[in-house]
């Protein structure tokens, strides 16, 4: 195990909501290019968690450190930091095209001030062509660069999927925080999105995510952690987690063979005597 300090460090980590606690006590951890899946049942804390790490929610309990440095309680701040996130539900600017999508991702990494950007300055001019360049070099790598001109609601799920992880990576993170990047694909776009990921990490980011599809987690993923009624069940090398009887518990329910056996009436126990 390496000795340096993980990209991600979140220790503690609570949520609740009234009397109803949605996480309760998380540790989990991110190293430099590492790819670490969360899974568990529906209901499980997933989003949660995860909500609680980009800022959108202030934990109850706890700390969510990166870099070494408490995140801020605010998601643009957080993204500014090196954190970028994609979303359970799609959400991406329908009307916009591809690229003006993408670029709308940038804005954490723009400096021109509003007098510029109104008077079309040097500053903003340079910017405005520095994110366009950025912009069509991610649509090319997550595989969009032919579609850069058309309107997000026009591309198909699989497209606007990776066109949501192009416009998260055009703020440049150091981790990157997938939810439920394969849902409602087909075999072959989640093939593609498994490959992807596998790209994304070789460009030096780190990658969390989330996802139900088990055969792409544990195909994918260096480490797996399991999230059950909001508390962390287990954690492991994928191998280890598929084969953990609690995990398999905690999708499908106690075998049969361990439920309370039906006492046997005095009749059935003549008869097997």
């Amino acid at each position: 195990m390496s000795t340096t300090p993980p990209l991600l460090r979140a220790s503690g980590v609570t949520m609740r909501f009234g009397g109803l606690t949605a996480v309760d006590g998380v540790d989990l951890a991110v190293r430099e290019n590492e790819i670490v899946g969360l899974i568990g049942p529906n209901g499980a804390g997933k989003t949660t968690f995860f909500n609680c790490l980009t800022g959108l929610y202030v934990p109850t309990e706890g700390a969510v450190l990166f870099a070494g440095e408490t995140l801020p309680p605010k998601p643009a701040r957080v993204t500014r930091a090196g954190v970028a996130r994609t979303f359970q539900n799609i959400r991406l600017f329908a009307n916009m095209s591809a690229l003006e999508n993408v670029i709308v991702g940038r804005h954490t990494r723009t400096r021109a001030g509003l007098l510029s950007a109104l008077a079309h300055g040097p500053r903003y001019r340079r910017e405005e062509r520095e994110s366009r360049e950025r912009a069509r070099e991610l649509l090319d790598f997550v595989g969009l660069g032919g579609q850069a001109d058309l309107l997000a609601r026009s591309l198909s799920y699989g497209a606007q999927r990776r066109l949501e992880i192009a416009r998260a990576l055009a703020s440049e993170p150091r981790l990157l925080l997938l939810d439920e990047p394969t849902a409602g694909m087909n075999p072959q776009e989640t093939a593609e999105t498994e490959e992807l990921v596998r790209s994304v990490r070789a460009r030096g980011v780190a990658v969390l995510v989330i996802e139900h599809d088990m055969r792409f987690i544990m195909n994918l993923c260096d480490r797996v952690a399991v999230l059950v009624q909001g508390t962390k069940l287990t954690e492991g090398a994928p191998g280890e987690v598929q084969a953990d009887e609690r995990v398999v518990e905690a999708y499908l329910g106690a075998p049969d063979d361990e439920e309370e056996p039906t006492p046997r009436s005095p009749q059935n126990r003549e008869k097997t005597a």
